[in-house]
């Protein structure tokens, strides 16, 4: 057994063992930590595989921004574990149904004739470079799928926005054309008062 395959295994176990404390910690805070330390796990066995690019995309968009994004909202929030966790001998039997049948599917393609046939990784040569492929595969083979996602992706984002910006009752917002013909009356008004001595 060499380095990388220990290396292999130790960091599966961990995202194993990281994966179960995200679902059965009581801590949300906890199990945001947890979910952290499953993604850098899962970018160390992207180094093994040399898809180094996919690994610094990992720990730099998930771990760095949207995990810290949810451990801050996750902080923010008052959760309360009780209501949480209200219904959970209610739905134990599907989540079970589903773990079983996910344990099926990756014993399905473990057992497989290409998983299961001894193939070993294909080893580049120094100067290769994973990122260079991968803007190749994207812009050449992949161009119109690669679009699509962006438009899927930015439509999402617009939609995003306008459901959270609709007009509301409370809602102030600024008339440029009001703001434009208005006139000095309508704004000032001078008001003539009598002195008043301090004496």
């Amino acid at each position: 057994m060499n380095f990388e395959t220990i290396m292999f295994y130790a960091f599966s176990a961990m995202i194993v063992f990281a994966g179960l404390r995200v679902i059965t910690a009581r801590n949300p805070v906890h199990a945001v930590l947890f979910l952290v330390l499953t993604f850098v796990s899962c970018a160390g066995i992207w180094i093994l595989l040399e898809a180094e690019f996919l690994a610094i995309t990992l720990v730099l968009v998930y771990v760095g921004a949207v995990m810290v994004l949810f451990l801050f909202v996750v902080m923010m929030l008052d959760i309360n574990l009780i209501q949480l966790r209200k219904d959970f001998w209610r739905w134990l039997p599907f989540g079970a149904a589903l773990a079983g049948l996910m344990a099926f599917e990756m014993i399905l393609v473990l057992g497989s004739a290409e998983t299961s046939s001894g193939k070993t990784a294909i080893r580049h040569a120094a100067d290769y470079s994973n990122t260079k492929e991968l803007g190749r595969l994207i812009y050449t083979n992949y161009a119109y799928p690669f679009e699509i996602a962006a438009v899927i992706l930015l439509v999402a984002m617009v939609a995003a926005i306008a459901l959270t910006s609709r007009r509301r009752k409370d809602a102030k917002s600024q008339v440029v054309s009001e703001q434009i013909a208005t006139k000095k009356a309508d704004r000032l008004r001078i008001v003539k008062m009598p002195s008043e001595s301090k004496d």
